[in-house]
C-alpha cells in the first residue's frame, strides 16, 4: 500500500473522489502543519505545497505533485536535488490563453484600442483618416492611409518566444488565420504549426520579421530579465509586443522607454514585474498599450481540468505508471 499526504488540506468533494480511485491507497488529508510533518515521514507522495521543512521530514518520498504550472515560487535547492520525481500542472491554459492573446492581436490590428477611446468621447474619426469622404475620394483600387492603418492578419508574420503548450496553441491559431509563424525555442526544432522554428541564434531574425511578438516563456533563471531593451529594439517600428509569460522576463523601465520612443507600436501586458501594477505607472496613460489584470487563464475549464490531472497522476503512481507532467526541477519546468 502506498501512502499520499495532502497538505494544505483539500475539500471534502475532492478528497472523496480521490479516496475512489484505489483501495491500495493510504490518503491522509492533514490540516495542520504538524499532521503533516508526522503523516509526511512515510509517505510516498506529496500533493501540495513542499517546504524544506516537509520535505527534510520525509524518508521514502517519491513523487510530488504542484498544484501549480510555475514552478518559480515553489522549487527550492533541496527539492531541486531531491531524487524525488516533480510533476506541475502544465498544460491546463492553452487555449484560454491563446484566446486573449489573440483578442490583444485583433484589436491592434483592427485599432480596436484606438476606437474605444474614440467612442468613449463620441468621437467619429477612423485612424488613418479624420475625414473618410475626402480619404476616399481617390477612388476605389487605391490605397490611402486608412488602409495603411487596418492590418488584416494573414498579411502579418506571428512571432512566439517559448512553444510549449501555450506558445503552440498560439501557433496553431496563426496558421488557422493565414499568419506567417515564427518561433523560438532553445528545445524543440520543429512544430507543425510554425514556418521557421529556431534556437536563440534565430531570435534576432523573428524580432526584424514580425509584426507581433508574443512572449510565451515560462519564468525560469536563463529568461529572468530577458526582453530587455536591447531586444525591443531589435522589433519592427510597426510591431506591437505582447507578454503572457512571465511578467519578470520583460523590464518594464525598458518597455516604458522604448515605447515613449516610439520604438514599437505598441504592447499588451497580463503579467507584470510587480502585480497589482501600481496606479502612478505610466503605461496606464499610454494610448498604445493594453493592460489586463492576470487573468488571461481565466476560465471554468480550468479547475475541471486541473482535478483530471491531479486524479489521473495520482492513479499512475498508485499503479506504477509514467506520470503526467514531469518536470526537470533545474530548468524549473
Amino acid at each position: 500500500m502506498k501512502r499520499l499526504v495532502i497538505y494544505p488540506a483539500i475539500d471534502q468533494r475532492r478528497l472523496s473522489l480521490i479516496l475512489d480511485l484505489s483501495e491500495t491507497l493510504e490518503v491522509i488529508n492533514c490540516e495542520t502543519l504538524p499532521d503533516a510533518l508526522s503523516g509526511i515521514v512515510t509517505a510516498d507522495g506529496f500533493y501540495g505545497k513542499m517546504t524544506p521543512e516537509l520535505l527534510s521530514a520525509s524518508e521514502q518520498l517519491k513523487w510530488i505533485q504542484s498544484p501549480t504550472a510555475s514552478l518559480e515560487h515553489y522549487l527550492f535547492p533541496e527539492l531541486i536535488s531531491h531524487p524525488s520525481i516533480l510533476t506541475n500542472m502544465r498544460g491546463l491554459f492553452y487555449d484560454v490563453i491563446a484566446d486573449h492573446v489573440f483578442a490583444y492581436i485583433l484589436m491592434f490590428a483592427r485599432r480596436m484600442h484606438l476606437y474605444l477611446a474614440r467612442q468613449s468621447v463620441s468621437q467619429w474619426a477612423p485612424i488613418g483618416g479624420e475625414d473618410a469622404r475626402a480619404d476616399y475620394a481617390v477612388g476605389p483600387g487605391n490605397e490611402t492611409s486608412m488602409d495603411r492603418n487596418h492590418q488584416q492578419l494573414a498579411d502579418s508574420t506571428l512571432g512566439i518566444i517559448g512553444l510549449g503548450s501555450i506558445g503552440g496553441e498560439i501557433a496553431r491559431y496563426g496558421k488557422l488565420l493565414g499568419m506567417n509563424v515564427l518561433g523560438v525555442d532553445p528545445y524543440q526544432d520543429k512544430h507543425p504549426n510554425v514556418d521557421q522554428l529556431g534556437d536563440m541564434a534565430f531570435l534576432p531574425n523573428l524580432l526584424a520579421n514580425s509584426d507581433f511578438v508574443v512572449i510565451a516563456a515560462p519564468h525560469t533563471p536563463e529568461t529572468e530579465g530577458f526582453f530587455n531593451e536591447a531586444l525591443i529594439r531589435q522589433m519592427k517600428s510597426s510591431a506591437f509586443l505582447i507578454n503572457i509569460g512571465r511578467g519578470v522576463i520583460l523590464p518594464l523601465n525598458d518597455l516604458v522607454a522604448c515605447l515613449e520612443e516610439e520604438v514599437i507600436a505598441g504592447a499588451a501586458l497580463d503579467v507584470f514585474e510587480t502585480e497589482p501594477l501600481p496606479p502612478e505607472h505610466p503605461l496606464w496613460a499610454m494610448p498604445n498599450v493594453i493592460i489586463t489584470p492576470h487573468v488571461a487563464a481565466c476560465t471554468p475549464k480550468v479547475p475541471e481540468r486541473h482535478l483530471e490531472v491531479l486524479l489521473e497522476n495520482i492513479t499512475r503512481f498508485t499503479n506504477d505508471e509514467s506520470l503526467l507532467n514531469v518536470t526537470n526541477k533545474s530548468r524549473w519546468f
